[in-house]
């Protein structure tokens, strides 16, 4: 099934704008200024949204919910139910602790592994959506709290490595819409290196 929305967590704020909670939006938005799509307000679903149009007769919804990750999943829920997408046509774009910063993941299954953003896309959209993982890991130090790390900013060092992978993430996310999650998850999780 192809992808329908796309959906980039994080949280609103300027505090959080370079926070490694908020790289699925940093990707999503570098998507976004690639194909030169503009965000528009949807306060019914408690988002901002842009359309991606791929072809004609097939577009991409793009999602950044302003719920706040805890409740990412009430506002994809919504989205979701009000244009009749299955789970399977939905993907999570959002940082994951246990993959190293600057690789990607793609799965279509599993826990929530501790993100509060996922679990509550599995409560609110259901199992089977595409997740594209963004790694932010590892922590450090390795001792500190788990959401501390995740809500502080990435260091100039980070951010340049991000910045140099940029390109690279968003040709996966357009692989993963274009092509669906199985080839997506084949061509990208071989690749190991930063």
């Amino acid at each position: 099934m192809s992808i329908s929305l796309v959906a980039g967590l994080g949280n609103p704020g300027r505090e959080y704008e370079r926070s490694r909670h908020n790289l699925g939006w940093i990707v999503l938005d570098a998507y976004a200024s690639k194909h030169g799509l503009a965000w528009r307000r949807a306060p019914e679903f408690d988002s901002v949204v842009a359309r991606h149009d791929l072809a004609p007769g097939r577009s991409v919804l793009l999602a950044k919910p302003q719920t706040y990750m805890n409740a990412s999943g009430t506002a994809v829920g919504a989205l979701a139910r009000y244009h009749r997408f299955a789970p399977e046509s939905v993907a999570a774009v959002y940082d994951d602790l246990t993959i190293d910063l600057g690789l990607v993941k793609v799965s279509v299954s599993g826990s929530d592994a501790g993100h509060n953003g996922v679990a509550s896309l599995l409560e609110h959209v259901g199992d089977g959506f595409a997740r594209y993982r963004l790694g932010v890991g590892p922590r450090t130090p390795p001792e500190m709290d788990l959401k501390d790390f995740v809500l502080a900013p990435f260091t100039q060092e980070q951010l340049n490595l991000i910045t140099h992978k940029t390109d690279a993430f968003i040709q996966g996310l357009e692989l993963l819409i274009t092509s669906g999650a199985d080839r997506a998850m084949n061509q990208l999780n071989r690749r190991d290196h930063p």
